[in-house]
């Protein structure tokens, strides 16, 4: 493993890009025909049992792979080779045990989690899922040390694997068991078990390539204690766990407070309000679309930021990130103002078995694209300022946005004129404030910080002229053909517009595009100078 080429940091975002590419292209395959199976309520058992899942797996593995990759970098850049397989010796032992102890905590608790969220039916789904979390935590070892030294592949490889497999086995065992005339919350829990049986499949994959890649070059390094080590893993990953799993805290917070005031305040039954619930979900499907475009540039991010700082080279440090800053505004900008622009011809597109479904899920939609662009942000700011060593303030402003959430879920939700769409208003408040106050804390920590005007204008304009094409070729479409194709050409158009302007707006740079593989030639087939 330490003989794998170090990718360039823009490089290695772009393959795990592609690979989310691919991924988000699998799970469609696998969601969108799971939520015409399954439809609303069987769709929020699965959600209930997933966001429980996804706030366990990143209590345990969010901060440490991140923190190891950080520390794993930095032995890297100063070409300490015994400390590199000291960390990844003792990282291992610690996730075994954090992973053994989630996963059980999961299953003889699935019970009161379920009761939690307001969704006793989703115990079945909790209890096939807990053995994935064990699964992604003896995983993050492998990819926090291939990460750390700029080898993105390993990680993409696996992630590739998890998706197909997941999509293969979710669907057919959902399909299966409600063939066999089995409850909409049993299906759901056969349906998640694609998840398990994914991971099951990754970490042998990870582990196969461990062991055919673990060449080790001569050194004389003298490595800290495992002591020193856990010391330190635990001083920074903690923070970076409590303020990267914002957005799993949030999803909890938002299945049980919403389904909650939905009974309690408003006088629905559980079925029902699962149903309410359900069409939000939909919209929260394609919510999560441009944040997941972003995670790979913070993942390459930090190792990349870290190595400079360990070399004191703060011009590259900068430089790092004032292109994530430019990537992040000309891919995350366009996406979410598309999911608004277009969130009906999206959803009916998507889901053409279910168009009361996706109609209501489009009123969440059109907020929720708008919400998306600044989880970009806030997934961005907190990479950069656990690069800079500033791990706690990412955990401070989740607990603002936190705050803000509980506040206008209980008053949006639970006034009657609004019902369930206050969720989606109330994620927008939510997002919102978290992104300005990273933004805030970033340009006060950075030496010299990026120019947020300059950053974030062109791109900002050019997605709003997009978003007005979107919006005019569809209307004009539709009258001539069918809803879907309507919306195909709709995507299409937009996607060619946004490109035209992006590339005559001077928002594609050159220093940018040879980072990449055939960065030069790309240049010149764009004529970029």
């Amino acid at each position: 493993m330490s003989n794998s080429p170090r990718q360039s940091f823009l490089s290695g975002a772009m393959i795990l890009t592609a690979t989310i590419a691919v991924t988000k292209l699998v799970g469609a395959l696998y969601k969108i025909p799971l939520g015409n199976l399954l439809d609303s309520e069987g769709m929020t058992h699965f959600y209930a049992a997933y966001n429980i899942y996804r706030l366990l797996l990143t209590l345990s593995t969010a901060g440490l792979p991140l923190a190891m990759s950080r520390m794993v970098s930095e032995a890297e850049a100063l070409g300490r080779e015994n400390q590199k397989h000291r960390i990844l010796h003792v990282t291992f032992i610690l996730f075994f045990v954090t992973g053994a102890l989630s996963a059980l905590g999961m299953f003889f608790l699935s019970a009161p989690l379920s009761r939690l969220l307001n969704d006793t039916l989703a115990r079945p789904a909790v209890q096939v899922l807990a053995p994935a979390v064990f699964f992604v935590c003896m995983m993050a070892p492998f990819r926090g040390y291939t990460q750390g030294q700029g080898n993105m592949r390993p990680t993409a490889a696996s992630e590739i694997i998890e998706s197909v497999t997941k999509a293969a086995v979710g669907f057919f065992l959902a399909w299966w068991l409600l063939g066999h005339g089995r409850p909409l919350h049993i299906a759901a829990a056969g349906a998640i078990a694609g998840v398990t049986a994914a991971t099951a499949a990754a970490l042998l994959a990870l582990t196969l390539y461990y062991l055919t890649h673990r060449g080790r070059r001569p050194s004389r390094d003298v490595p800290s204690t495992r002591r020193a080590i856990v010391r330190r893993l635990l001083k920074t990953g903690i923070p970076i766990t409590l303020g990267t799993c914002g957005m799993s805290i949030l999803s909890l917070l938002d299945t049980s407070l919403v389904l909650g005031t939905l009974q309690r305040a408003l006088g629905y039954s559980q079925q029902t309000a699962a149903a309410l619930y359900g069409e939000y979900t939909y919209g929260m499907n394609l919510f999560t679309l441009p944040a997941s475009l972003i995670s790979p540039v913070v993942i390459s991010l930090i190792p990349a930021i870290s190595a400079a700082r360990a070399r004191r080279d703060e011009i590259a440090a900068q430089r790092h990130t004032a292109t994530a800053f430019r990537f992040t505004a000309l891919l995350g900008l366009p996406v979410g103002v598309g999911l608004s622009a277009l969130a009906k011809p999206l959803l009916l597109l998507l889901y053409p078995d279910i168009p009361q479904t996706a109609a209501a899920a489009a009123v969440h939609l059109r907020v929720l694209g708008f919400a998306s662009i600044f989880v970009c942000l806030m997934t961005l700011c907190a990479g950069i300022l656990q690069a800079y060593g500033r791990e706690r303030i990412p955990l401070w402003t989740l607990l603002a946005g936190g705050t803000v959430k509980i506040v206008s879920n209980y008053l949006l939700v639970g006034n009657p004129a609004i019902g369930i769409r206050g969720a989606s208003y109330s994620t927008l408040l939510c997002y919102a404030l978290i992104a300005l106050l990273d933004l805030i804390a970033v340009a006060r920590v950075m030496p010299q910080p990026p120019r947020y005007r300059s950053v974030f204008g062109a791109p900002l304009l050019a997605s709003l002229v997009m978003g007005v094409a979107a919006q005019a070729v569809y209307g004009l479409l539709q009258r001539a053909l069918s809803p879907r194709p309507a919306a195909l050409f709709a995507l299409v158009i937009a996607a060619a517009v946004y490109a035209v302007l992006a590339l005559t707006m001077g928002m594609v740079r050159r220093e940018d595009l040879l980072t990449l593989p055939q960065g030069e030639k790309i240049a010149r087939f764009l004529h970029i100078s």
